[in-house]
């Protein structure tokens, strides 16, 4: 079920109706467990069976890890919770990576070679990252196990962040579940603006800016490096406004229900540098990343150069996690080293922000060019090649592509100004009426005859 099809909104309004009447956290919150289920199982019922084994396995590892004063033990549980869910991950989203990537020396062996057609549970990556936070969080002794089955396995299938987040933790979301949310018109008139907000990112801008994408990226070769340029530009908008209209979407239902979900995205086109950009982009995954990976291998507390070592290896393993193609683990090491590099000093905190903006800017838009050509780095090279050297070709500019990018420049400019706060549809100003209005419009009008999935459910 996509957040921008029509059977979400029937489907959310009868839940939070259902909700608000429900009395007692047992009986709400059962209610709102069935109803991820079924949102789940509306996709494919069959996966419903690993939310079922991550919560069980999770929730008794956990309770036997806080109990135990013995370190082996508490290892061993601990690595009992890694080898389920990380191997869960490993068997449906990198097996058949993995048989294809070693398929010469399978058949030289005398195997087949061949990939098994494993299809990707949607979600997998996000509700496993989230439910690993929870039992190393314990083990580390920074989270009490809750001793609710209910609300535990409630905390990893709720619906609004289970496909795509945002990156929930336990120590976020379990002491909301414990008890019953009061009622706020206020929270309600706010989650709804941005549910809205969210719905008009993804459809008016991320798919308008998805049409320029989809041709130029098909044949690459047959364009102008200037249009290559902007087809880039456009991926870069694409994706981050179907992320954050998603990411928009499900913090405000969340909110609606009366439960609060961190923030996912703060502008990251506005960054002067890759450590800033990795702090307003994805905000739950990267805090992820450090807080489980960087630190665990060390951090920056053992030297340079294995603080360098530790950023290479987590934005490789971030890449990594975003797909199981070899132009993600690129895009990673990319990340690692322009981050690796910073790091060191190489760039100056005395530069100008300006520049520091266009160098980020740079980088990130590379990136992108190995983020979009999943699983094709011949493809990616080519464009890199013909943007470097603006060769000739087609020079295509179309209108609505063009325009959603200006709306991009002037959304990220304006929320440097004391238009930020007006963005957001206040309830007391006398424009919000209107500006709603206009948006439900725009959406009823402009929406295309066929919705696109949300980028990230493929991760």
């Amino acid at each position: 079920m996509l957040f921008t099809q029509l059977e979400f909104p029937i489907f959310f309004a009868i839940i939070l109706i259902a909700a608000w009447l429900s009395r007692g956290r047992t009986l709400r919150n059962t209610l709102l467990l069935v109803a991820s289920y079924y949102f789940y199982a509306h996709w494919d019922y069959r996966f419903c069976v690993l939310l079922m084994l991550s919560t069980a396995v999770d929730f008794v590892v956990a309770k036997q890890i806080h109990r135990s004063e013995n370190e082996v033990f508490r290892r061993r549980m601990l690595l009992i919770s890694l080898v389920i869910n990380l191997g869960m991950l490993g068997y449906f989203k990198y097996c058949d990576f993995f048989i294809a990537s070693a398929r010469p020396l399978l058949q030289a062996c005398g195997l087949s070679g061949e990939t098994l057609g494993i299809i990707l549970p949607v979600g997998i990556s996000f509700f496993t990252f989230q439910t690993l936070s929870y039992t190393i969080d314990v083990y580390r002794r920074k989270l009490a196990p809750t001793n609710s089955l209910l609300d535990f396995a409630l905390f990893v299938a709720f619906f609004p962040q289970l496909v795509a987040g945002p990156i929930v933790r336990a120590r976020e979301l379990l002491p909301q579940l414990a008890a019953v949310p009061k009622f706020s018109r206020r929270r309600m008139y706010g989650g709804a603006q941005q549910m809205l907000r969210g719905a008009a990112k993804k459809i008016l801008i991320a798919d308008r800016l998805g049409e320029m994408v989809d041709v130029v990226f098909a044949g690459p070769e047959l364009y102008s490096g200037l249009t290559i340029w902007i087809a880039v530009i456009a991926y870069a908008g694409q994706i981050y406004y179907d992320f954050a209209g998603y990411s928009d979407i499900a913090i405000g239902a969340a909110k609606m229900l009366g439960y609060r979900f961190p923030a996912n995205f703060r502008h990251p086109y506005l960054a002067t540098s890759m450590g800033d950009f990795w702090h307003r982009w994805h905000m739950t995954l990267s805090r992820w990343l450090r807080d489980y990976v960087y630190v665990s291998l060390g951090g920056n507390r053992n030297g340079h150069w294995q603080t360098y070592r530790n950023l290479l290896l987590t934005m490789t393993l971030g890449g990594l996690w975003h797909g199981a193609a070899w132009t993600f683990l690129l895009w990673g090491l990319w990340h690692g080293i322009s981050l690796a590099i910073e790091k060191a000093g190489a760039t100056t905190k005395r530069m100008p922000r300006l520049l520091g903006w266009v160098m980020t800017m740079f980088i990130v838009l590379v990136g992108w060019i190995l983020f979009r050509c999943a699983g094709d780095l011949p493809q990616a090279t080519a464009m890199i090649q013909q943007m470097a050297t603006f060769s000739k070709g087609i020079a295509w500019y179309p209108p609505l592509a063009i325009g959603a990018i200006a709306v991009m420049v002037l959304e990220h400019l304006a929320w440097r100004t004391p238009l930020r706060k007006a963005m957001r549809l206040p309830s007391d100003r006398w424009y919000s009426p209107i500006a709603t209005t206009i948006l439900l419009w725009a959406l009823v009008i402009y929406a295309p005859q066929q919705f696109s999935p949300f980028v990230y459910f493929q991760f």
